[in-house]
């Protein structure tokens, strides 16, 4: 349900959601300030363009923010990291605790793998590792056991993880195979 728009209004939706707005770009970008700037700008002036004509959403910061995963997506899209580093992988598989990265150039490799990762999985690792939302809160809006969601993370990080190693030099991908010890046999099941 939206309501007409006035300025007064403008005026206190943006006072009221632009620092978390920004908060939410800002993370996704790995704190690249001019990048974050740019998009919730863009953001707002699409908020400024589509509002007159259809009102005020009554959940305006959930309006802003699905723009702004969208406006996230096509930036990474259009361009391809430039230098990946190996242990940006070691981050996604779980090596030590994945957090929204605090570096441009690591966010920007994740963020490029997630903009061409299935929506369902890109959503999935936005709402754990980004929203910081909890397997039980996640579980609770999906109404799947705590299990399923931890299971559909594990596929979506390796799916993030397949996305990312194409980026790689060929030389990194080689070393990691070696240093992890790849086999191809698959182990045996006892019960």
């Amino acid at each position: 349900m939206s309501r007409p728009l006035s300025d007064e209004d403008v005026i206190a939706t943006y006072r009221r959601t632009v620092g978390p707005l920004y908060g939410y770009v800002s993370r996704r970008v790995g704190g690249d300030t001019a990048l974050a700037e740019d998009l919730v700008q863009d953001v707002w002036m699409r908020a400024i363009g589509d509002w007159p004509s259809k009102g005020i959403p009554a959940e305006p910061l959930a309006w802003l923010i699905t723009v702004a995963r969208n406006a996230l997506i096509s930036h990474f899209r259009r361009m391809r990291p430039q230098l990946v580093e190996p242990a940006v992988l070691d981050l996604i598989e779980g090596a030590g605790p994945f957090a929204a990265p605090d570096d441009p150039d690591t966010a920007s490799v994740i963020n490029w793998g997630l903009a061409r990762l299935r929506r369902s999985h890109a959503v999935l690792l936005e709402d754990f590792y980004f929203a910081d939302k909890s397997l039980r809160d996640m579980a609770r809006e999906r109404s799947l056991s705590e299990r399923a969601v931890e299971g559909r993370l594990r596929r979506a990080r390796a799916k993030l993880k397949a996305k990312i190693e194409k980026v790689l030099p060929r030389d990194a991908n080689r070393a990691r195979r070696t240093e992890e010890g790849t086999t191809h046999v698959r182990p045996t099941r006892t019960s």
